[in-house]
């Protein structure tokens, strides 16, 4: 006797995927710069010190130029005022040797005594001189002449100037010392100080600024 047949059932099963992987590379190790030789250290510090001190140096002679130029060449010719050199003790001690004088115009009318004025004088060289009127004679065609005296004189000048024009030039402002400073400026030995002193200073900016791109150029070879 025979058994029924049993079918058989083949079960099916879902082959399930496997994850990637995901591979996160380790991160790479720093490597902090390799410190600056003992040695060069305090060359960098004198260095940059040099530097600042150049170019507080430059600056300055360069603005002192500048503010010179424009008051004794462009000033003059733009607001009309003049500048004179006082050479003598004659005005002591309100104007001293060596102080700079600043005049400007003003009708020659307007001229009284007390007022300090600089004007040529009527005899020998004609020379500029800036002394004080003590004297104002006008004649009937019109014609201003003055007598003047220098503060720290004893007598009045030995002349009466007539004033040439409608103008007459008087001090309005002394500038102490700055007269010397310019004729100093004109002696030979001075204007080669000068000159040398710029051009030494301009190479000593140039080398210190050679010298530290050498400087940063060794620490990133060796970095």
């Amino acid at each position: 006797m025979s058994s029924p047949a049993v079918p058989l059932v083949v079960g099916r099963h879902r082959a399930t995927a496997a994850a990637p992987r995901v591979f996160v590379p380790a991160p790479a190790p720093v490597t902090a710069p390799a410190p600056a030789p003992e040695g060069r250290r305090p060359r960098r510090r004198v260095l940059r010190v040099l530097r600042g001190l150049v170019r507080v140096v430059t600056s300055l002679l360069v603005i002192a130029a500048l503010a010179f130029f424009l008051f004794f060449a462009v000033g003059p010719h733009v607001l009309g005022y003049r500048t004179a050199t006082m050479l003598t003790g004659s005005m002591e001690p309100g104007i001293m040797v060596g102080d700079v004088v600043v005049t400007a115009p003003r009708p020659a009318e307007d001229v009284v005594v007390g007022d300090v004025i600089t004007y040529h004088i009527p005899i020998e060289d004609q020379r500029v001189e800036t002394h004080r009127v003590v004297e104002v004679e006008r004649g009937k065609d019109g014609s201003i002449a003055v007598r003047t005296k220098g503060d720290n004189n004893d007598g009045v000048d030995p002349w009466t100037a007539t004033l040439d024009g409608d103008t007459v030039w008087e001090v309005q402002a002394v500038i102490p010392k700055v007269g010397t400073a310019i004729r100093a400026l004109r002696t030979p030995v001075v204007n080669d100080l000068v000159l040398y002193g710029a051009l030494g200073t301009v190479l000593l900016l140039g080398l210190s600024r050679i010298w530290a791109r050498d400087e940063d150029d060794a620490e990133t070879d060796e970095a």
